[in-house]
């Protein structure tokens, strides 16, 4: 989250993903970096005892939720 954040602010559009099991902690580093209100996307946990072939379609699914975020249609 604070490297999206980063990011954003230096100019460069960022999806910051996160597994919904870290979502609340997500929240607080927005808050704690004075952006309540960041767009994130989550996803189910967890991520990484996922096959390859799990992670691209995980991928896929929260695709749209990515492109919204870096378009700022969310």
């Amino acid at each position: 989250m604070a490297d999206g954040i980063q990011f954003e602010r230096r100019g460069v559009p960022a999806a910051v993903v996160c597994t919904d099991a870290f979502s609340s902690s997500a929240g607080a580093m927005a808050r704690l970096q004075g952006l309540p209100e960041y767009r994130y996307v989550v996803t189910e946990h967890p991520l990484s005892s996922l096959a390859p072939a799990q992670v691209g379609e995980r991928a896929a699914r929260i695709l749209p939720e990515v492109v919204a975020v870096l378009s700022g249609r969310r």
